[in-house]
């Protein structure tokens, strides 16, 4: 049988559908995860600049490489193939074909609109992305606009942007006022109306996320949250916090496994196994 295949067509019928279930999102950067991921049926991957922190070891997003990403990017596609197309071993019951978002880095689409469109374009060229993920207000909408013009389908990232953590001095939420709310629900307007296809909302008290979801679904427009309630219409978490494989997750976090300790054990019984030289004999004789 044919795997599913998730598209924003799809997710936007979702979207328009009274009383859907919500479609889950996880991020992921390499192919060996997005193999398992899709065996699971996680229906949108984000490449996200997260990586920066969980796979590169920096302590901020903002020092994530476009050319890294869009590598990242590139092999999660792959992964996606391989888990979906494989012959050898028949994929699964319940595997999908995941949308793949590709996440854009910091100042990869801030210093000019024609920069912004032509590394928006190499997610999708070189990333073999589906569509990118800008973190934006309303001072975006011109760059957006050029961006789905030129066919680029383009989820506006608002609420809560890591990358100008600099500006706050860390992580933190948004909206918890009616000025940031009644800003927060302007800039989901406006980026509707600049054409995008998906919206994401990070890190907002539930109320405001309930009345994005409102404006989302009337437009017919799939929202995914993250810390942002339980409305919306896709959620999403980093998978190293849902795995376990972070120290300190967010509050928001329900973590499903505890895969740090279990690499640990794994790692120890190794250690052990090698200094009692019950491994490494050789499986091959000589001719």
């Amino acid at each position: 049988m044919a795997v599913p295949r998730i598209t924003i067509g799809s997710l936007r019928k979702l979207a328009a559908t009274p009383g859907a279930a919500p479609f889950s999102s996880l991020t992921c950067y390499d192919a060996t995860m997005a193999r398992w991921l899709c065996r699971a049926g996680v229906q949108v991957l984000l490449v996200g600049d997260t990586a920066a922190e969980m796979v590169l070891g920096h302590q901020r997003t903002s020092d994530m490489p476009l050319d890294v990403l869009l590598a990242l990017t590139a092999g999660v596609r792959r992964g996606i193939t391989t888990a979906t197309t494989a012959t050898d071993a028949p994929p699964p019951d319940g595997t999908v074909a995941p949308l793949l978002m590709g996440d854009m880095p910091f100042l990869s689409y801030h210093l000019s609109e024609d920069e912004a469109v032509r590394n928006a374009g190499r997610f999708l060229t070189e990333g073999q992305a589906d569509l990118v993920k800008l973190e934006v207000d309303t001072t975006f909408a011109s760059r957006v606009e050029r961006m789905n013009r030129a066919g680029i389908p383009v989820c506006a990232h608002i609420g809560s942007r890591p990358q100008r953590a600099a500006m706050t001095g860390g992580y933190s939420s948004a909206g918890r006022t009616k000025e940031e709310a009644a800003a927060i629900l302007h800039d989901a307007k406006v980026m509707l109306d600049a054409g995008c296809p998906m919206l994401l909302i990070e890190a907002v008290p539930d109320e405001l996320g309930q009345a994005v979801t409102a404006l989302c679904t009337a437009a017919k427009v799939p929202l995914i949250g993250i810390g942002s309630g339980i409305s919306c219409h896709g959620q999403v978490l980093v998978l190293t916090d849902l795995l376990g494989l972070t120290d300190k997750s967010p509050s928001f976090v329900k973590r499903t496994a505890n895969l740090g300790s279990a690499v640990v054990d794994a790692a120890r019984q190794w250690v052990d196994l090698v200094a009692r030289r019950e491994v490494g004999n050789s499986p091959y004789t000589s001719r």
